[in-house]
Parts: C-alpha cells; structure tokens; sequence
C-alpha cells in the first residue's frame, strides 16, 4: 500500500498566520516586584487585567486526561479562588469531571493577551461542599439553573429540538417553585501545587517566573529561560 501524497503547503495560509506575528513589550516581570507567594500574584494579575478592561478576564483553559493518558481541554469560568485553590462549576456527570474524579490531576491556564501575560496553574482537583455548591446555585440566573437541570453535560442528545424539549419540560415542572441544585451539578476546586508567571518581552527575551510547592516553608520561586 502506498504512502499518501504529503500536500504543499497552502502559500495563502501561511501568509495568513505570518500576519499574526507580533511583538510584545510587556512591563518587566522581576523578582524584586514579584514577590514569594504566587496567590498574591495572581490576585493582582488578575486585577489588572479586569481593570484593563480584558473580556472575561476569569476565563480558563482546564486540561485534564483520562486514566488512559488520553488529554482534553476546554474554556470554563473561575468562579471564586483563595488559598485553598480555584473553583469552578459544571456538571459532575461531564467529560472534565469525570476525568477528574479518575485522575486528579489539573492543569489551568489563564491569558490575558492585551497585557501579554499567561498564568499556568497545575494542581490537584476535588469536589466543593454540597453546601458551598448550593449557595452558589442560588446566586445563578434562573433560566441558567434550569438549563443545568435539563442538561445531562457531555451525553448524547438526539437533536437540538430534544434539548429544547428537556429544557420546556423542566420550566414547566419548576414553575412558580424554588429551584434545587440537581445533585450531579457542582464545584471542583484544583488545589495549586505549582504557578506559573509568562510575561511577553520584547525579541521573545520573555519573563517566565514558576513557583513550586515546598511544604511546610511555602513556595520555591525559580525564574525559567523563555
């Protein structure tokens, strides 16, 4: 059997994605400025990118793998972080947690292009309290909470028309009642382990600083090549 005929290039595209390149001219990230805890960090990362009026500066990628090695990633929203680590919400029947509860092993990344800034955080995922997990259903719009009703996240559904269906069904059985938190809808929060800080420099000479757990003193900082 023959090899398939490996194809040229498309000169259009290529074009298309040298246009792209860019320069960055980051404000320097250095040690001095740093500082030894990476949640502290983060935190005003974070509010300089929302103040940097960056859309949905909570969004992040989670990465994680089935216990056959296979890995997957999706955008999801960071909801509330601290100390004990960054939470987010979903159904506990999907894909991510599922991959979750076998393995788990987290990994998250933030970015915040227009300051030419990244954060990856890896660390361990658990689920939140059924109590935790309540008060945060309560503070959801109502059509959200029944959508998170009606949907079985990550399972097969017949058509379009069918969700919409589960979806009418379920407005009509909550009508004029209080919404429950269906038991297989809840937090995780991805305890860090390890940080770390990308900051775009000018030439690609960029800043990456990573922070390592290192029990019970705190956290080992480390500056990378780029």
């Amino acid at each position: 059997m023959s090899e398939p005929e490996e194809k040229a290039p498309d000169p259009g595209r290529a074009a298309a994605l040298a246009a792209l390149r860019r320069d960055y001219a980051g404000r320097p990230l250095l040690e001095s400025d740093a500082g030894g805890d990476p949640l502290a960090l983060f935190g005003r990362w974070l509010d300089e990118a929302i103040a940097a009026g960056v859309e949905l500066a909570n969004a992040m990628v989670i990465a994680t793998a089935a216990p056959d090695g296979q890995p997957s990633a999706r955008v999801v929203l960071l909801k509330s972080w601290g100390p004990d680590g960054f939470v987010f919400y979903t159904d506990l029947g999907s894909r991510k947690a599922q991959e979750l509860a076998a393995n788990p092993a987290a990994a998250l990344l933030f970015y915040w292009e227009p300051l030419h800034r990244q954060v990856r955080v890896e660390g361990r995922a658990a689920p939140v309290s059924a109590a935790e997990s309540d008060a945060y259903f309560a503070t959801r719009p109502r059509a959200s909470n029944l959508s998170a009703i009606a949907s079985a996240q990550s399972q097969v559904v017949a058509s379009r028309g069918a969700l919409e269906e589960a979806a009418a069904r379920a407005a009509q059985t909550w009508h004029g009642r209080e919404l429950e938190r269906p038991a297989r809808w809840g937090g995780i929060r991805v305890a860090p382990h390890r940080f770390e800080f990308w900051q775009g420099r000018e030439d690609r000479l960029h800043d990456r600083l990573c922070y390592r757990a290192s029990p019970p003193e705190g956290w080992t900082r480390e500056r990378l090549y780029p």
